[in-house]
């Protein structure tokens, strides 16, 4: 062999090596941005599944906020709808729905004495309040993990190969500064 053909080798197994590489740094990538929305999922369905129980100890004290509680059950089954099928676009404006109606709910406990001093319904607040703290650091999480996913994919030389083997840009979870700020549940006893 010559030493031409040697160095031509040499090269072309570097250049393998380095398309792996690239390539199993966008596999991790898109696995992360995955993982990320796996772990709101996960909060997303426990809230899911707390909020019935919530309305439920709210329902037997609560007998004239009707429209409340049914505006955080319209709410609960919008994010769920928007959740299962994967639409930030749509879960944005369930997620707001529900704060929305959550605040309102807490608020009117107030003027139930009986129901603030139920234990079950002060460990649901807490529970819920907990959650939402929870989705909102894994939304930054998952953002995070989608903006580096696309700018990977959209930088040489990996782009080159994010059109090769089709890997695809990932959608923000974007929500208004309305939404984006922390619910004051204080706020709304004072």
């Amino acid at each position: 062999m010559s030493l031409t053909a040697v160095v031509l080798l040499v090269a072309l197994v570097l250049l393998a090596a380095y398309a792996v590489s690239l390539y199993n740094g966008l596999v991790r990538l898109k696995h992360g941005v995955s993982k990320a929305w796996a772990n709101i999922d996960v909060l997303l369905r426990q809230r899911h599944e707390e909020l019935p129980k919530l309305v439920e100890t709210c329902k037997q004290y609560m007998r004239y906020e009707q429209a409340t509680l049914e505006k955080v059950i319209a709410a609960r089954s919008a994010v769920a709808s928007a959740r299962e099928q994967h639409d930030l676009g749509a879960l944005g404006k369930a997620e707001s729905g529900l704060r929305a109606g959550l605040g309102q709910l807490f608020a009117l406990a107030e003027n139930y004495p009986e129901l603030k001093a139920n234990d079950g319904f002060r460990h649901l607040q807490q529970r819920i309040s907990g959650l939402e703290s929870g989705i909102a650091d894994r939304r930054e999480l998952y953002n995070e993990a989608v903006n580096l996913n696309n700018v990977r994919i959209e930088q040489f030389p990996d782009v080159l190969l994010a059109r090769l083997f089709g890997f695809q840009p990932a959608e923000l979870l974007v929500f208004s500064e309305a939404e984006k700020a922390d619910l004051d549940l204080k706020s709304l006893f004072d």
